[in-house]
């Protein structure tokens, strides 16, 4: 990866010059049997999208607080590193009544109603489908996004010093989300591009974040991210480590 790399939004940045084909994301969710493989290319696409989404329709800018209010998927590592390209503070599993705006899964709508300002959930449906009715006071997420732009720009540039993370309230400059999924990938098993981590830790700790999203991302590396996989027999989650190539585990 570019040294150079400040940002988590650099880190995807460099992936996507270096390699766009490979995969970065694979999501299962062993409570409905979905699988989605994310490649550099798709999961920069999706970030673009909500970017645009996050700093045209939602008004959003550098600094402002947004709760994240969702588990270990894809959507919720798309959505992080959108933030990061905008320059907003992701604040994983934050108080929704002291946010700015708020993003929520199905499970949590009630409590994100108590953010005053623009509210997006999302259904967390297979192949990111919408609500089947959208949720009173909210934007749904999959109806929002598609027909945003492929291409994100920031309309000021983003500082990779000011805060960008918040997680199990500890917070992170952009520089020092970098630097610590760097020095700790290691720890995890991830060496370098080829790495393939299976995390079935969930996003509201940094370790999982680390695990998660970041660290793959840091050293070109790529992350299955499991969802219910106590649902799994320990017989499938070993074909699962196969056919997937892991070299790495989390749990």
């Amino acid at each position: 990866m570019n040294a150079t790399d400040r940002t988590p939004a650099d880190l995807l940045r460099s992936a996507l010059a270096a390699d766009p084909a490979r995969p970065l994301v694979t999501f299962y969710d062993d409570a409905t049997g979905e699988r989605v493989e994310l490649s550099v290319a798709t999961f920069a696409n999706w970030v673009a999208k909500t970017a645009n989404l996050l700093q045209g329709d939602l008004a959003a800018e550098p600094g402002d607080r947004l709760a994240l209010l969702l588990p270990a998927h894809w959507q919720t590592a798309v959505w992080l590193l959108a933030c990061s390209s905008v320059g907003v503070v992701a604040d994983v599993a934050g108080n929704p009544g002291a946010a700015d705006l708020v993003v929520s899964g199905p499970d949590t709508l009630e409590e994100a109603r108590a953010c005053s300002g623009e509210r997006v959930a999302l259904a967390l449906r297979p192949l990111g489908g919408r609500f089947p009715q959208t949720p009173a006071g909210f934007a749904d997420y999959a109806v929002e996004v598609p027909s945003q732009g492929d291409r994100f720009a920031p309309f000021a540039p983003v500082d990779p010093e000011e805060p960008a993370l918040i997680v199990a309230g500890r917070e992170f400059s952009g520089a020092e989300v970098v630097e610590r999924a760097r020095a700790e990938a290691g720890g995890l098993g991830l060496t370098g591009p080829g790495s393939r981590l299976l995390s079935a830790v969930g996003y509201d700790t940094w370790e999982g974040l680390l695990a998660g999203l970041y660290g793959p991302l840091a050293t070109g590396g790529s992350v299955v991210l499991c969802r219910h996989l106590d649902q799994l027999a320990e017989e499938a989650l070993a074909k699962r480590v196969e056919s997937e190539r892991v070299t790495a585990v989390s749990r």
